[in-house]
């Protein structure tokens, strides 16, 4: 007989077994989760929360991935393109925010080519900024060359370690090649993000079991854990979304186990919760938030899912609704780059 205590002091003391872990996603026992992993991010962490300006500058896509609003077949959505000006400009009008990171985010668009990217990466990087790239699979080479610009965070989620139900989501892609160009970035040196999504069609909890294992095996520096919000304009349009006890039971969890790795609160999650939802997953075990400094005309137009949270607000209406949020639960906008000091 499992018992939920027990299982929490063996993930801490990094003893991963997978049906313990299915046994702790499915427990009633919430709180006492919870608890636990809030404990290990603020012995680890600390009370600051990074606040990591995300720009999202392209919609154009393309993958054809069943469960996203941008994939390439998607003849319904309106797309958009800023130009490498207008990239640089929107980063400079986040300075008065003092926010530490810009994070470059785009659908895989073979639009911009690498003297673009790297430009884009040089101009932001002399105002101060650490840069997180999510542009998608690129070879070695070109993973090098932004490094050599001034990249040093790369966020490429696989949204699921179940092999087979990658490339039954991901037509023309495989699992193996998602975690090749995690491991060509961890070897470049970059800190790397990636993470999952919770809900996703034919998922089981012992496979999401199986995802906490295999971040402690890759060693993320980031791990975004999203629910699955299925976009009407998809094949999988009508599918249900998962509860939210479970995305944060997901979260406590991977706290628990990773103990140091950065955990960001998911804009789909806020969607789902919009109410209360920032302030719940930074006292499950987050400690990361993304304001979305896009200009609010394209802002729209990043329909990865519907009813986005905060789509109407602009950048400064942002900054001082997320930081009156924290400072309500006792934490602290941090001042610092928020690099991961990883735990031995």
């Amino acid at each position: 007989m499992y018992n939920d205590l027990e299982i929490l002091n063996n993930l801490e003391n990094n003893i991963l077994n997978k049906d313990e872990i299915a046994f702790l996603l499915k427990s009633k026992n919430s709180d006492i989760i919870f608890k636990r992993a809030d404990e290990i991010r603020k012995k680890y962490l600390g009370e600051e929360v990074h606040l990591r300006g995300i720009i999202e500058f392209s919609n154009y896509c393309k993958r054809q991935c069943l469960y996203c609003g941008i994939q390439g077949q998607n003849s319904k959505i309106k797309r958009y393109r800023m130009s490498v000006n207008e990239i640089i400009e929107t980063a400079k009008t986040s300075l008065p925010f003092n926010y530490k990171t810009v994070v470059l985010q785009s659908g895989e668009d073979n639009y911009y080519t690498d003297d673009m990217i790297c430009e884009i990466v040089r101009e932001i990087k002399k105002m101060g900024f650490v840069i997180t790239l999510s542009i998608g699979e690129k070879t070695y080479e070109q993973y090098e060359r932004y490094k050599n610009a001034g990249a040093e965070r790369y966020l490429l989620k696989h949204e699921t370690s179940d092999t087979q139900l990658y490339n039954t989501l991901n037509p023309n892609m495989s699992f193996q090649k998602r975690i090749e160009c995690q491991k060509n970035l961890k070897k470049l040196g970059y800190e790397v993000g990636s993470g999952i999504m919770i809900g996703l069609p034919t998922q089981t909890i012992e496979s999401i079991a199986n995802d906490i294992i295999f971040f402690k095996k890759m060693d993320y520096d980031m791990i975004g854990i999203s629910p699955f919000i299925p976009h009407p304009d998809t094949i999988l349009g009508e599918s249900d979304i998962p509860a939210l006890e479970l995305i944060k039971k997901v979260v406590a969890i991977t706290r628990i186990v990773t103990k140091d790795t950065n955990l960001p609160v998911t804009t789909a999650f806020s969607t789902l919760n919009n109410a209360r939802g920032r302030e719940e997953m930074l006292q499950v075990g987050a400690n990361v938030i993304m304001p979305n400094i896009t200009p609010v005309k394209y802002k729209m137009k990043y329909e990865l899912y519907p009813d986005k949270a905060c789509l109407t607000e602009v950048a400064f209406q942002c900054k001082g609704c997320l930081e009156a949020r924290i400072k309500s639960i006792g934490r602290c906008v941090s001042t610092n780059y928020g690099f991961r000091n990883k735990e031995r």
